[in-house]
């Protein structure tokens, strides 16, 4: 009886159902692991996508199951209805909305150019994805990955290609922890030194009055203009608007805080247990890889540019290098303007001028996705 029981735990266990596809994901998960904990890339989603990976790729657990048949669903599989209805995404958009400050793009609104020609690397993947073979809605989705805006990538996958989700959300957070290495040879190789070293002025005081009618003007113009895009706008403007008025600092604490970090759970590990070892290990993965470092890249060299035609209509006031932040990956992108204005010049302080065009990129990313849903939804 002893016997045949262990032989019983031993046919139902998940050991005997493992693949040499189940150990290549599990040691993929295990490279997400240390990327996330050693070397500190994006570890607040990196960490739990990871896991994510580890839990979908431990065969017979039926975590990601869907209810069928009148049987109950993993816990994964109904936690997994966030993303796939666009809650998540949204809500952490919220909790953005509620740590940014639009100050530094409401002083100086030409921001706006650069935080635009940052979504070049979007379109330019979407042309080469279809000329390889994808669909348009598949294209658009890994396209998004040049705005380097995760919640936006994974809300426009959630829509028009869930199947290519864990490729996307992967190299989305891949590539927007890997900015302080990819960006600045772009920034070098496309700018001189006299540009890199241009000081820029003091930006102009902010009242309180601007701070708050924002929020609220770019939710009317946006959303009447692109009503597809209304949850992650209004979502990111409602955030603002908590922080900017003064009057709901509870709110405010909760959407920056303990709101953004459950949703950023969920978020990460559900999106990691789409990354099955069927559907992850493919030829395609590694192009969606390839085609989202391409966007980044050219979204760079976009808002480099754009800061370069910033820097000449200006009289040289601008200093281009603040156009590489338009990738919309806040503050990281800001920062990095900012430590290589420095190298050019000690005395250099663009952090603040920096975040312009990377909060413009953040609404600019959400508009382009809205434009991609109208368009392909």
């Amino acid at each position: 009886m002893f016997i045949d029981a262990i032989q019983g735990i031993w046919a139902d266990s998940g050991f005997i159902a493992l693949t040499w596809r189940h150990f290549t994901m599990l040691m993929i998960a295990g490279v997400l692991i240390f990327l996330a904990v050693a070397k500190k890339f994006e570890p607040l989603l990196l960490l739990p996508i990871a896991f994510g990976v580890l839990l979908a790729n431990l065969p017979v657990t039926g975590l990601m199951d869907g209810g069928q048949d009148g049987e109950p669903g993993g816990l994964l599989y109904y936690i997994y209805q966030g993303v796939k209805l666009g809650i998540y995404p949204s809500l952490i958009f919220l909790g953005v909305g509620a740590m940014t400050d639009f100050g530094p793009l409401i002083a100086r609104p030409s921001s706006l150019f650069m935080g635009a020609g940052a979504q070049f690397g979007i379109m330019v993947a979407f042309i080469l994805a279809v000329i390889l073979g994808f669909t348009p809605q598949e294209a658009a989705s890994i396209g998004i990955i040049g705005g380097a805006d995760g919640p936006t990538a994974i809300y426009l996958t959630s829509k028009l290609a869930p199947h290519l989700l864990p490729a996307i959300a992967i190299a989305a957070y891949s590539y927007m922890a890997l900015i302080p290495l990819i960006q600045p040879p772009i920034m070098k190789a496309l700018t001189t030194k006299k540009e890199r070293e241009i000081k820029m002025t003091q930006l102009r005081h902010v009242s309180k009055l601007e701070k708050i009618c924002f929020p609220v003007t770019v939710s009317i113009l946006c959303i009447l203009l692109l009503p597809s895009v209304a949850p992650l706008i209004g979502m990111l403007m409602l955030g603002n608007l908590f922080k900017e008025s003064g009057v709901v600092e509870r709110l405010s604490d909760t959407a920056q805080n303990a709101l953004i970090n459950v949703v950023t759970i969920f978020l990460g590990v559900t999106v990691g247990a789409t990354a099955n070892a069927e559907r992850f290990l493919s030829p395609q993965t590694l192009m969606i890889i390839g085609l989202g470092l391409t966007a980044f890249i050219c979204s760079t060299i976009g808002g480099l540019l754009l800061g370069k035609l910033m820097c000449v209509l200006s009289g040289g006031k601008i200093n281009p290098l603040i156009g590489s932040a338009g990738v919309s990956a806040v503050p990281m992108a800001a920062r990095v303007s900012q430590v290589e204005g420095q190298k050019a010049n000690s005395t250099n302080f663009l952090l603040m001028h920096a975040m312009g065009p990377n909060v413009a990129g953040v609404i600019g990313s959400a508009i382009v996705a809205g434009i991609l849903l109208s368009l392909l939804g």
